[in-house]
């Protein structure tokens, strides 16, 4: 099914809405429908470099700009921001398929970045020593790197980008977004707040595309440093390339996300965390739990109370108030995910609940949710990023056990443990090889003021994405050692620099 007349979805550069001219467009559709509701521009690498020069411009002017000035355009954003969330959340809903409340709340996620870099006079100060040798001080600045992108996923449309772009643009940089082509709008409404906040004309830019676009930004000579969130084989590509160019690169990649229950956690906490942290947003969240690590006899219990949650779940349109949880992106998406159904149980799993079985509605790329039990370490639905809206179950003898499986895995992004001992609770965020922990919180995405990060395969490159890690990421430091000219002790000395 589509639409007679899909709206067109343009860039966006030198701050305002621009055609493409490849002459090339990929289609969007509402998930929840199937409707095809709009067709979007895919940029040539000639329109890439054209925004790219426009992005150089600016960022020439919007770097003298000072500090007080580019806190008041964050300001503005951020109240502009916060005032629209109801419409910017019905886009994110109409093209991704999140419901209304997901999105909203992934706004807000974005919305503390936005907060956080509000404070960028104070996140610049630099140290200063006076008298480090006599009548000599030093200093230290960070400045930013000049233009900068930003690839980012379907799935956080807004969020996402803002994890980039608020950081970015507050330490002085020009940023030119890429957003998915799945869910493309959302990075056009965010363009035209920065520009009603009064960011100057090119310092935002919104560049639409493929393949094509992506390797000219991470070859172009003129882009800095690139920022990605994807896949982790994207992920890999992304870091290879643009580090192989000279650009500086953060690339977050895949993930599978594991959280542990021990025998004397809460079940009904641990139950009711795992439903939410695994079907939330149809499970495409890089931060989903997407396995359950049943330690000793306390696995039929979780299981058992996992499955009472899940007929309560309605699956159907994000818009409509009394969903819980919508569609998948694609229906190629959705068949690939029913097809890591069918290979788990032909692999052995115990299918407790099948989302294929689901009473659906009949449009739109649904799935309902899945609980797969007795799932081993070399089933594909384990070793897997599957993305969609699947618990697995793996049951594990002891502590130690549970702790191996996590270690032994190539993902690291984040992880959970349920349980009443502090000890063990310590214990684990000790021991286990992952980025982001969670201990009786199932989705640890950490607040704006630290930063987001996984290790292993789930990260590619040096620094976490936003907070601290983020303003080191968009700036570079220098240091300054200055000593003003004193001509009675002055003197020729060919030897090297002495402090004393």
């Amino acid at each position: 099914m589509t639409n007679a007349t899909p709206q067109r979805i343009s860039h966006w550069i030198d701050g305002s809405s621009t055609p493409g001219t490849s002459g090339r467009v990929g289609p969007v559709f509402n998930p929840a429908t199937g409707v095809q509701t709009g067709e979007v521009e895919l940029a040539s690498a000639a329109e890439v470099n054209t925004a790219v020069a426009s992005a150089k411009s600016a960022a020439r002017d919007w770097r003298q700009a000072s500090l007080s000035r580019r806190a008041a355009v964050l300001f503005a954003f951020r109240e502009l921001l916060h005032a629209r969330t109801d419409e910017l959340a019905a886009i994110v809903t109409a093209e991704h398929g999140k419901v209304l409340s997901d999105a909203v709340g992934e706004i807000s996620r974005g919305l503390e970045n936005v907060e956080y870099a509000t404070g960028v006079p104070n996140l610049l100060k630099g140290g200063f020593s006076e008298q480090a040798s006599t009548g000599v001080d030093v200093y230290s600045i960070r400045q930013p790197l000049g233009v900068v992108a930003g690839i980012t996923p379907f799935n956080f449309p807004v969020m996402v980008p803002l994890w980039m772009c608020a950081n970015a643009i507050a330490t002085g940089n020009a940023f030119i977004l890429k957003p998915s082509e799945k869910d493309p709008s959302a990075a056009l409404f965010l363009a035209q707040l920065w520009k009603d906040a009064g960011l100057p004309d090119g310092v935002f830019t919104v560049v639409h595309g493929d393949k094509e676009a992506v390797d000219t930004l991470l070859r172009h000579e003129d882009v800095a440093a690139v920022s990605f969130v994807g896949s982790t084989p994207i992920a890999k590509y992304i870091y290879e390339t643009g580090t192989a160019h000279g650009k500086r690169v953060q690339a977050l990649g895949g993930a599978k996300n594991h959280m542990v229950v021990l025998p004397d956690a809460d079940i009904d906490m641990a139950a009711d965390a795992a439903v939410s942290a695994a079907y939330g947003a149809a499970g495409e969240r890089c931060m989903a739990i997407s396995v359950a690590v049943a330690v000793g006899g306390v696995g039929d219990a979780l299981v058992d109370a996992i499955a009472a949650r899940l007929p309560k779940l309605t699956v159907g349109n994000g818009a409509d108030a009394d969903t819980d949880m919508g569609p998948l992106i694609t229906a190629e998406h959705r068949d690939k995910v029913a097809g890591y159904i069918a290979a788990g149980a032909s692999s052995g799993a115990s299918v407790v609940v099948d989302g294929r079985e689901a009473d659906l509605p009949a449009e739109g790329f649904f799935l309902g949710t899945t609980l797969l039990d007795h799932v081993t370490a070399d089933m594909s639905v384990y070793t897997d990023e599957i993305f969609g809206p699947v618990l697995s179950v793996v049951r594990a003898d002891t502590y130690d056990d549970a702790l191996a499986l996590i270690n032994a895995n190539q993902f690291a992004n984040g992880t959970a443990i349920f349980t009443r001992d502090g000890g063990a609770a310590r214990q684990f965020q000790f021991d286990v090889e992952v980025g982001m922990i969670g201990i009786n919180v199932p989705i640890p995405v950490p607040v704006a003021y630290y930063s987001f990060g996984g290790w292993k395969a789930s990260l590619f490159g040096d620094n976490h994405m936003y907070g601290p890690e983020g303003i080191n990421f968009y700036t570079r430091g220098k240091v300054v050692t200055s000593r003003w000219p004193d001509p009675a002790t002055s003197t020729v000395d060919l030897g090297f620099p002495r402090t004393r």
